[in-house]
């Protein structure tokens, strides 16, 4: 049994109050959005139907949002119980991750007050990628709550409802590992679609697997980062480094077979070329991949990953290397055609910035509150 406990002190502090001016903002232009339309507070056309609430907050969230999924790839299927003091907060900040991409989805719709016509079964499209993703993000979101809820339980000291609730959990652990295989290799789907209005550079039949790929690697890049980053900031011991470095194992060999796959696919369709040759596109291309192959190099090395500072900067380098992936496939590398240009308008801006500033409050009040992180052990 690995114990949890509340943080616990004071909620309201100065990083607190900035967050929630933040998030006031952000507020403020939802409301705005919704009275005058989308076009009031974005750049938003026909030619770019999606931007950055879309890029970042589903796109990059999700995968962001992929810790739960990946510790219960590790900890459920292929039975490596070691791993289990991990569940609870990669849980915590999936759901976190998949509730705010919901909500940005429902911001990003148009006529958002016919949203409700997704759940009626005469008006959905069995055939349509966009309503699989849908469908499996929403009941994904309602799957991590259930996995997350016997931590309110054990707040609440509802010991037997949980026992109950332990039962059946099963159910939705197997749900919480089918949905985000769908899903996210889904969000790889959407761009096949685009055809040549994407890239050769990143257009293939292999996106549904690359996107699944580098979901899972940053799944696990984000507990290392939330967990290290998480004790430094709230002065915690770095207890978990240990387990954090075996679990930064598990990145290296999807990392070669993700850069293996891809690189092979280049040369075989014979696009390698268009890297030296498509000027800004090309360096977007080998940023990221350089940003891909640094934590296979940093965490060669057995010595390495028992560093908390090389862990740390390994997994943020991939986290970054797989957001900017699908930053560039779903907008750099995206062209619909002459006459139409993107860049994020200051609101789409300040409303994304509002969400992440809600998560990490939710964040700063989950781990204060609720017995989520690892008991300090008292020597």
């Amino acid at each position: 049994m690995h114990e949890k406990q509340a943080l616990g002190g004071k909620l309201l502090t100065k990083p607190f109050w900035f967050l929630l001016g933040l998030a006031m903002i952000a507020g403020l232009l939802l409301i705005k959005r919704f009275l005058f339309g989308i076009g009031a507070v974005t750049n938003l056309s026909d030619g770019y139907p999606w931007g950055i609430w879309i890029v970042y907050d589903v796109l990059i969230g999700t995968a962001l949002g992929c810790g739960g999924y990946s510790i219960a790839l590790l900890v459920y299927i292929f039975n490596k119980g070691e791993y289990h003091p991990l569940v609870r907060t990669a849980l915590m900040t999936s759901a976190f991750g998949y509730t705010l991409a919901g909500v940005s989805i429902f911001i990003d719709i148009g006529r958002y007050w016919q949203m409700y016509n997704v759940f009626l079964p005469w008006h959905i499209n069995l055939n349509s990628i966009m309503f699989e993703v849908a469908a499996c993000i929403g009941a994904y979101v309602f799957v991590l709550w259930i996995e997350f809820s016997p931590t309110f339980l054990e707040h609440r000291k509802s010991l037997e409802t949980k026992k109950k609730l332990n039962k059946i959990l099963f159910v939705f652990i197997a749900l919480g590992v089918l949905l985000p295989t769908m899903h996210q290799s889904s969000l790889g789907s959407l761009m096949i679609i685009a055809g040549e209005k994407l890239s050769p550079i990143w257009q293939t039949g292999w996106l549904p697997l690359l996107f699944l790929m580098s979901a899972i690697t940053m799944g696990y890049a984000v507990v290392i980062f939330e967990s290290l980053f998480s004790a430094v900031a709230l002065k915690r011991p770095l207890d978990e480094t240990p387990i954090l470095g075996k679990l930064s194992v598990m990145m290296i060999p999807l990392l070669v077979l993700f850069l293996g796959l891809r690189f092979g696919d280049l040369i075989w369709r014979g696009q390698l070329g268009n890297i030296f040759n498509d000027g800004m596109l090309g360096a977007f291309f080998v940023v990221e991949n350089i940003l891909f192959l640094i934590p296979i190099i940093m965490l060669a090395s057995a010595k390495n990953r028992t560093q908390p500072t090389t862990l740390f900067w390994s997994a943020g380098s991939m986290i970054l290397a797989g957001a900017l992936y699908r930053f560039d496939t779903f907008l750099v590398a995206f062209n619909p055609g002459a006459g139409y240009h993107y860049f994020p308008s200051a609101s789409e801006i300040m409303i994304t910035v509002g969400i992440i500033s809600i998560e990490i409050m939710a964040y700063l009040i989950f781990v204060k509150k609720l017995p989520v992180l690892p008991a300090i052990k008292h020597s």
